[in-house]
């Protein structure tokens, strides 16, 4: 539990589901925490009083913003990138406004985020982009915009681990499959569909993702990178 003790970390959209069991778990390792929020400021107060940790209202849509918040966050140990948003629907139907700005928020702000991080990031530092299984399978129609940003998420993991490598620094994916939050609740309408397609039947827990980015951050993992860590039940298998 001492993997990231006294490091400084920013989680990008850390107050609701995944994100939220990312600060808990880095704050409980001894990290010193910061995390933003878009919409949901009561939650990102409760969990900042609840972990000792620092909340601040960012709006990933917009790049400059995000940027700002990279940088006047100081130097960074590690950076994740949480926040996303999922638009599911017939392509012939979409407003593409909201597409444009689901690929501002899903491609668009990790890459920022990740570049200006990476200026001040000390050598040995970790960068953790939280992407999804959809970037390897589109297994239901409605799903190609979304698809299309996660698949994105891994060209740019790949493209920057090599960029900063020479430094030490680590640039890896997350790809959670179903996981149980507010976006993709266990009991929700997607259950069954989701579950014919999984050998294992049920969703994922918040915790069981945050521990597999805590892996990524810690010493264990300093040679990882470049590489997508799918934690799917099996969804693409």
């Amino acid at each position: 539990m001492a993997g990231t003790d006294g490091k400084r970390v920013l989680v990008l959209g850390g107050s609701r589901g995944i994100g939220a069991a990312i600060v808990r778990r880095f704050a409980a390792e001894g990290a010193k925490v910061s995390f933003t929020y878009s919409g949901s400021r009561e939650a990102a107060e409760r969990l900042a009083e609840e972990t000792g940790t620092v909340a601040a209202r960012t709006d990933n849509a917009e790049r400059n913003a995000v940027i700002a918040r990279v940088r006047d966050s100081g130097p960074l140990d590690v950076l994740v990138v949480n926040a996303g948003v999922a638009m599911l629907g017939d392509p012939l139907e979409q407003d593409p406004d909201e597409v444009d700005r689901m690929f501002r928020i899903n491609v668009h702000a990790p890459y920022h985020a990740a570049v200006e991080a990476a200026r001040r990031m000390p050598d040995g530092g970790r960068i953790i982009v939280i992407g999804s299984v959809n970037g390897d399978r589109v297994g239901f129609p409605g799903v190609a915009a979304y698809a299309l940003t996660k698949s994105a998420v891994q060209g740019m993991v790949r493209g920057l681990a090599r960029d900063f490598g020479p430094r030490s620094i680590t640039v890896n994916a997350v790809q959670p499959g179903p996981v149980d939050t507010d976006m993709n609740p266990a009991d929700g309408p997607l259950r069954d569909m989701l579950y014919g397609m999984m050998p294992m039947k049920r969703h994922g827990r918040p915790e069981e993702v945050a521990g597999m980015v805590a892996w990524l951050a810690g010493p264990e993992a300093g040679f990882v990178t470049g590489a997508m860590h799918t934690i799917d039940g099996g969804f693409g298998a």
